[in-house]
This record gives C-alpha cells, sequence and structure tokens, in this order.
C-alpha cells in the first residue's frame, strides 16, 4: 500500500462548475491508469471520506475555488493543516477541513496534493460545467498524471 495513490475529486455535482471535481474523477477514471492509481468520486462526503486518507499515503484531491483567479485558474497547493485549504464555498469544504484537521491531530494524515481550479460562481440545479470550465479540463488531466508519473518516479528511486 505504500505507493498508492488516490486521484479524489470534490464538490456538489449538482451545482454547476462547483461539481468540478467530480467531473474530473469521472473523466479521468475512463483514461489508463497505472495499475497503483485508484480514483474515487468523493461527492460531497466529507467525514465519510476518512478512511481513504487514512489508507492511501498518497491524496491528489481536485477542487473548485471562488478565489477572485481568473475563470479557470488551475493552482496546486500541499496542504498541510485545515488552514492552508482555500476557504469553504459549500458544505462540503466544512466537512474537509474538519477531517483533515481530525487527522493531522491523529498523525495519520497523507500526503496531499490539493489541485484547484478558480470559478466565477456557483450554479443551484445545474449539472453541467460552464464553457471555461469544461475547455480546462483535458489541461487538469494533464497536471495530475503529471504528478502522478512523478510520485511514481519517486517511489523509484
Amino acid at each position: 500500500m505504500q505507493d498508492r495513490i488516490l486521484i479524489m475529486g470534490i464538490g456538489n455535482f449538482l451545482m454547476g462548475d462547483e461539481g468540478l471535481g467530480v467531473h474530473l474523477a469521472q473523466a479521468i477514471a475512463e483514461r489508463q491508469l497505472p495499475e497503483n492509481v485508484d480514483v474515487l468520486d468523493g461527492g460531497t462526503g466529507g467525514f465519510f471520506l476518512m478512511e481513504y486518507f487514512e489508507n492511501y499515503p498518497q491524496v491528489i484531491l481536485v477542487d473548485a475555488t471562488m478565489d477572485n483567479r481568473p475563470t479557470g485558474t488551475i493552482r496546486l497547493i500541499e496542504p498541510r493543516f485545515a488552514k492552508d485549504f482555500p476557504r469553504a464555498m459549500s458544505t462540503h469544504d466544512i466537512g474537509l477541513r474538519d477531517l483533515v484537521e481530525g487527522l493531522a491531530i491523529l498523525d495519520k494524515l497523507p500526503k496531499i496534493h490539493l489541485f484547484v481550479v478558480s470559478i466565477a460562481e456557483i450554479q443551484s440545479q445545474q449539472i453541467e460545467l460552464s464553457p471555461e470550465i469544461a475547455a480546462v479540463i483535458p489541461t487538469l488531466e494533464n497536471h495530475i498524471l503529471a504528478l502522478v508519473n512523478e510520485l511514481n518516479e519517486s517511489v523509484l528511486v
């Protein structure tokens, strides 16, 4: 299990661009991935995701954020504490922050690589992504796959 990597997309599928992580998880699951990589649609799971954080030494999270950057901006953050996560947009972030804080206290926090994508707004009751956000999915997938390759290479060294 030492070399296992989890790619987890989080977000609310019913809130338009806020569901970016879920859309990404579904898209990347269709790709041919290394055998040590699993993909999970974490949705708005909060504390229900604890076992995944406990069981994987490396977790790649994908989420949307409203951070006043241009729509579609992709950033990689390596949070170590709950305060390192972007400001909450919806209830799933509150659960995730609490989860990270709890895992840190228990000294069971894996190495987290958080890809955030800047969005302009949350669209209620809409499952489609805006054209601007849909257009960055392939680039985001490529960034994630490059990170997976980098992590796998570092295990071999």
